[in-house]
């Protein structure tokens, strides 16, 4: 202890200097009105600067958890939509009860997929337990990503849509005229529009949506958009190229979308010999 009161008593000079230095600025701010806000605003800035950083890093590390309950707070929504808004005879407005039931969602988070191949897969963190199922379409907030294709206890592997093997039922939203999309194994942000007729009228912008006539994504789900039409080699069809809405080297989140009638439905199809599209 005197050891540190001898230290001190050492540095009475320059503690001394340091003491009259402080109350001469507190003067200075006190008592001239320029000087201070000066000083204060600078004081404010450095402040936030410091918080800003702080609430930045508590961000970064709180942001999974919130995105995952954003898309379950959103799947849940998808769910009640469908039940509010089903679709509506023009002519009798009799509800569907059970177009109501037809379509339940849920949220995944992606943890794997492929891009450069010619059949891509995508893989979700949820699997058989979570009460995902094969055949269950999956989106996100800019359009369709795929269809699941397998499923263990905690993991599901789906069929990407950019993959060659899948086709994706699919209408014009402007005239609802249908087709289905299919990508080439090209560009992963474009894919073609095939089947519509050469006397359709179309043009480039026009939105793609799904057309509802599956057993896998109900309607009106985006997948793309009109970039380029041409005459087509086939005599009785367009050749469509659209751009895809979703961008598939970000995507992180989907949405899972479960026809609860898909059993009856497949069914009725393999019955009739219909191959269903997706």
């Amino acid at each position: 202890m005197l050891r540190i009161l001898q230290f001190l008593y050492s540095l009475r000079s320059f503690l001394l200097f340091v003491l009259l230095e402080v109350v001469a600025v507190w003067m200075i701010v006190s008592n001239n009105s320029p000087q201070g806000a000066a000083f204060f605003n600078s004081s404010t800035a450095l402040t936030g600067s410091v918080l800003k950083t702080q609430s930045d890093v508590v961000d970064f590390f709180t942001l999974a958890e919130a995105n995952k309950e954003l898309t379950e707070q959103n799947a849940a929504l998808l769910e009640k939509l469908t039940r509010i808004n089903p679709p509506v005879d023009s002519v009798t407005f009799e509800l569907d009860s059970a177009f109501e039931a037809s379509f339940k969602f849920k949220s995944a988070r992606v943890i794997s997929q492929t891009l450069r191949f010619a059949q891509n897969h995508i893989t979700i963190n949820k699997g058989e337990k979570d009460g995902i199922k094969p055949g269950m379409g999956i989106f996100n907030q800019d359009g369709v990503v795929g269809r699941v294709k397998t499923v263990s206890k905690n993991y599901s592997v789906g069929i990407s849509l950019l993959n060659t093997g899948l086709l994706i039922s699919s209408k014009i939203k402007s005239n609802d005229v249908f087709g289905s999309v299919n990508w080439d194994g090209k560009n992963p942000d474009e894919a073609k529009l095939l089947y519509v007729p050469r006397h359709v009228k179309a043009s480039v912008g026009d939105t793609i949506i799904t057309s509802g006539f599956n057993s896998i994504f109900p309607s009106g789900i985006q997948i793309g958009t009109i970039k380029e039409i041409n005459p087509g080699k086939e005599q009785n069809y367009l050749d469509i190229l659209i751009a895809l809405s979703a961008d598939f080297s970000r995507i992180n989140y989907v949405y899972l979308v479960e026809n609860t009638q898909i059993g009856e439905l497949d069914s009725l199809y393999q019955q009739a010999e219909i191959r269903n599209e997706y």
